[in-house]
């Protein structure tokens, strides 16, 4: 059976991020070009335009955001209230990821974003990092897929071998 990763679409090189840009990761690029990679970018599939204003997630986690004890709110100029789209695009990803299920081994998620964050996220006051994960990645690891940090090269490198 074909064994395929979920992988944040800016690590492949689409320019998705928030200001238009990528985390082209070369690795993944490669294992993309194999059909081994399934690219998603939950703020695109929520709605979200690109470019879009920087975003952060107003109290713990995105676990609470699943819950509806946060939100995720944008930070430039007037706040705006973007948790319905941090959660439908969390929730159109796990229909990806569940309609796959059987053939994806992991999901390799973009570390310190507000969807995708699997340890760090952004503190809303400050330009610091904090234990968190994004909407994505807490949706995702609470249906059982294995999540694994744009950060964590030694991990990712061994998946990548494994799938050949």
């Amino acid at each position: 059976m074909n064994k395929l990763l979920i992988v944040s679409a800016c690590l492949i090189g689409l320019n998705c991020k928030y200001n238009g840009k990528n985390n082209r990761y070369e690795s993944l690029v490669k294992v993309f070009k194999k059909g081994k990679v399934i690219p998603v970018c939950p703020e695109q599939l929520g709605g979200l335009p690109t470019p879009r204003p920087p975003a952060k997630i107003l109290g713990k986690d995105g676990k609470d955001v699943l819950s509806g004890t946060a939100k995720v709110l944008t930070v430039k100029g007037t706040p705006k209230d973007v948790t319905k789209n941090f959660l439908k695009g969390a929730y159109e990803t796990l229909y990806v990821a569940e309609l796959l299920k059987d053939k994806v081994i992991a999901c390799i998620l973009k570390e310190k974003s507000p969807s995708c964050g699997v340890k760090k996220i952004y503190k809303f006051e400050v330009d610091q990092l904090k234990d968190g994960m994004g909407v994505t990645a807490a949706l995702l690891k609470e249906k059982g897929f294995k999540i694994i940090s744009s950060e964590d090269k030694e991990n990712i490198e061994k998946i990548i071998e494994e799938l050949g």
